[in-house]
């Protein structure tokens, strides 16, 4: 997950944020009524501790897996709801790859990892969730689409400590990535020069 880079454009016209948000309110409360949500929640938050980028999480000031991976689930639940409303108005996957912060998107990947619970809840609800590497795009900032359909939710105002915006995720991965080569973890986590005692 290389955040740093920006990716496609969508190629259809954006629903009025009014109408995602709305649906996407709707898709969110099916998706917390389903008799699956308990092992959805409880499987997507495990994940971390197997798998996390160098990249994403470590964005969030002073993060901390115990006390934000419960706000971050949440913050990619309503991700998730907002882009399988916007594909629900336009059918086209492009334009429901949303922009979304980076430590957001990282817990979007811990939840699509959780293919078969998430497949059952899609079977169930008749929604099509959205998640693809090649139609993502990583210039999230502040007061775009994406916040005014958060909004539209009714969701209020998304929370800074994890929707950060482009200027200040380039800020951060320049300390972070400064943080990392001084104990030998290069390009963001791509590579390092750890020998493990050989």
């Amino acid at each position: 997950m290389n955040h740093e880079n920006a990716g496609a454009t969508a190629t259809v016209n954006l629903p009025s944020p009014h109408a995602a948000g709305e649906r996407a309110a709707v898709i969110l409360d099916s998706i917390e009524a389903n008799p699956l949500f308990d092992r959805l929640r409880t499987s997507t938050l495990a994940y971390p501790e197997c798998w996390a980028t160098f990249t994403g999480y470590p964005q969030v000031a002073e993060w901390d897996l115990d006390a934000d991976g419960p706000n971050l689930f949440v913050e990619a639940l309503r991700t998730m709801a907002m882009k399988a409303a916007v594909y629900e108005l336009t059918g086209d996957e492009q334009a429901a790859e949303l922009d979304v912060a980076a430590p957001v998107d990282e817990m979007v990947h811990a939840l699509t990892a959780q293919f078969t619970v998430l497949s059952r809840i899609q079977a169930d609800l008749s929604v099509t969730f959205i998640h693809s590497t090649d139609n993502e795009r990583f210039g999230y900032d502040a007061e775009g689409y994406t916040d005014q359909v958060y909004r539209a939710a009714g969701w209020g105002e998304p929370p800074r400590r994890y929707w950060l915006a482009k200027a200040e995720t380039a800020r951060r991965l320049g300390i972070l990535f400064e943080h990392y080569e001084s104990i030998g973890v290069q390009a963001g986590g791509r590579s390092h020069f750890f020998t493990f005692g050989r």
